[in-house]
């Protein structure tokens, strides 16, 4: 257990705990890889009551999703301005979201600039890594749980904030560098749309 009691983390973040450990128990995971970070993101919750709070360890849960085009040929991409680097959207937990789909739902929303994005209710991914840049501050890897979404091609996305670009990608031809994190993302989340 961290150093932060279970009864000093806020309701809400305990919430959003079950209900990632609920997920997590009932998720198939699709591969071996999948399967060793679905049992390891479980343990990190069992472990930790903080593990989706900011505050708590400097291992935590994040959300997010992959956005697709009707046709899922195309993907909507950040360039976020923490990394430096195009990713899917997503981000940390907040009190005020019910579950992990909601919280991965205003996350999109917010860094897409979609209001009405709806995502699919099943997980897409696990992932897990290390952050490197030290903009990141005390937070040292994400665990990171992934939807996906389909938002129509003429969708007025917009640059927010923690952005530097938004902008839509061939599915086939992403920008370098990022095959070998979004690429594994992107075709598990064409099988699932499918």
């Amino acid at each position: 257990m961290t150093a932060t009691a279970a009864e000093e983390v806020p309701a809400a973040y305990l919430a959003l705990r079950e209900d990632a450990c609920a997920r997590l128990e009932s998720w198939q995971a699709p591969d071996a890889q999948q399967e060793q970070w679905r049992r390891e993101l479980l343990d990190h919750c069992m472990e930790h009551p903080d593990a989706l709070w900011k505050q708590g360890p400097r291992q935590h849960l994040t959300t997010g999703a992959i956005v697709l085009s009707p046709s899922l040929d195309r993907v909507l991409l950040t360039l976020h301005a923490k990394a430096g680097m195009w990713l899917q959207f997503g981000g940390h937990f907040e009190p005020e979201d019910a579950t992990v789909l909601a919280a991965a739902t205003r996350e999109t929303r917010e860094e897409s600039g979609l209001p009405d994005l709806v995502l699919d209710p099943r997980i897409v991914e696990l992932h897990r890594h290390e952050l490197l840049a030290t903009a990141f501050g005390r937070c040292a890897e994400h665990l990171d749980i992934r939807f996906a979404g389909v938002a129509p091609d003429d969708a007025a996305y917009a640059v927010s904030d923690e952005s530097l670009d938004v902008a839509w990608w061939p599915a086939d031809g992403m920008p370098p560098g990022t095959e070998a994190e979004l690429g594994p993302l992107v075709r598990a989340a064409q099988r699932m749309l499918g």
